[in-house]
């Protein structure tokens, strides 16, 4: 059963550059809610608020409770602007999400086991993670915070692909509607050989004469 991730907001009236940046300054983030058929809503969060949940992966990938004054509305984060250098949040966009509707939403990949594998025992054996993140499609109640990939029998060799990951009940991956062809390796464990070469002879350096017969 996934988490309940709250996240507390006020509705706002004032808007334009000039009202988002009073609200920078007084410790807020603007934002904005829109979708589900209803009309777009400026409302404003603590920035501490942001700053903690963008932390974790559930903030971006979860069906949250956004909380305005009081009122809770289901929603997904679907956009948002950092400040280049400054550890600060800038805007952020929230779309409302109808639970009779399929979500397409990229989630995150953990990886288990790796260490333990034969692949990650062996020597001179790279594994690489060629995705980080999945799109699926499923219902809002089935959206898992991330999928879980066991690698603990990855074999020197292997690859793994996106058929070959287990999904929970109603989720399904968005690439493999798409044909065979959108079937990505997830994670591949190639052997690097190490092949020794001689140094060739310097340019101009003659071959060593051989020695005189007496």
């Amino acid at each position: 059963m996934a988490m309940i991730h709250e996240i507390k907001a006020q509705s706002r009236k004032d808007e334009g550059k000039g009202a988002s940046r009073r609200l920078r300054h007084a410790g807020f983030v603007p934002a904005i809610v829109y979708g589900a058929g209803q009309a777009p809503q400026s409302i404003q969060i603590e920035h501490n608020t942001i700053l903690l949940a963008a932390k974790h992966e559930w903030f971006f990938s979860s069906v949250l409770d956004l909380s305005i004054d009081g009122k809770v509305q289901k929603v997904l984060v679907r956009d948002w602007q950092k400040h280049p250098y400054k550890l600060q949040m800038l805007h952020m966009d929230f779309q409302r999400v109808d639970e009779n509707a399929a979500l397409r939403v990229n989630v995150p990949l953990h990886f288990l086991n790796q260490e333990k594998s034969p692949a990650g025992k062996t020597s001179g054996v790279v594994i690489s993670h060629n995705l980080t993140e999945v799109e699926i499609s499923c219902l809002p109640k089935d959206l898992p915070e991330f999928i879980e990939l066991d690698l603990a029998d990855l074999k020197p060799g292997d690859i793994i692909h996106l058929s070959q990951l287990k999904l929970p009940k109603g989720v399904e991956i968005v690439a493999l509607h798409l044909g065979a062809d959108h079937d990505t390796a997830v994670v591949t464990a190639n052997t690097v050989k190490e092949e020794a070469e001689e140094a060739p002879a310097a340019e101009g350096e003659a071959a060593p004469a051989e020695a005189p017969k007496k």
